[in-house]
């Protein structure tokens, strides 16, 4: 076996090794815990694979919210992992302060409540549309 094959084989058996650590429960816990809000979804946010994702990125994108975005499409341990950690059978998935909110249809009806700006708010995060709904004064 050559030089090159060894390299390859070697790569492809770490490669396969990080994606299996990178499904324990404490390496997920340290994903949801790396940023206020976390999505695991199907694609990423420039192009997701879903219309649940792309729900899910629209409402951020509304609220003007940055996260960190996992995509479980790209490795099927994550996938599966996420839902164990999360007891969730569906993606996406959406964590806020480390615990899970929930998906899509959650996500939603918290945006349609005006419950998802509350819970912005309590780590921190001023919705967009907070911005947008205040009445304009013109008059100086």
């Amino acid at each position: 076996m050559n030089f090159l094959t060894k390299s390859r084989k070697l790569f492809s058996v770490s490669n396969q090794l990080h994606r299996f650590l990178a499904t324990k429960p404490e390496d997920l816990k340290k994903l949801v815990d790396n940023n206020k809000v976390v999505v695991f979804m199907k694609g990423n946010p420039e192009q997701p694979r879903c219309g649940f994702s792309n729900a899910v990125v629209q409402i951020m994108r509304m609220h003007g919210v940055k996260y960190d975005a996992h995509d479980v499409l790209s490795d099927e341990e994550m996938r599966q992992g996420i839902k164990e950690f999360s007891s969730w059978p569906t993606i996406p998935q959406v964590f806020i302060n480390g615990e899970f909110v929930g998906g899509c249809d959650i996500l939603l009806q918290m945006h349609q409540s005006g419950d998802l700006i509350e819970e912005l708010e309590k780590v921190g995060i001023k919705s967009a549309l907070l911005d947008d709904s205040k009445p304009k004064d013109d008059k100086k």
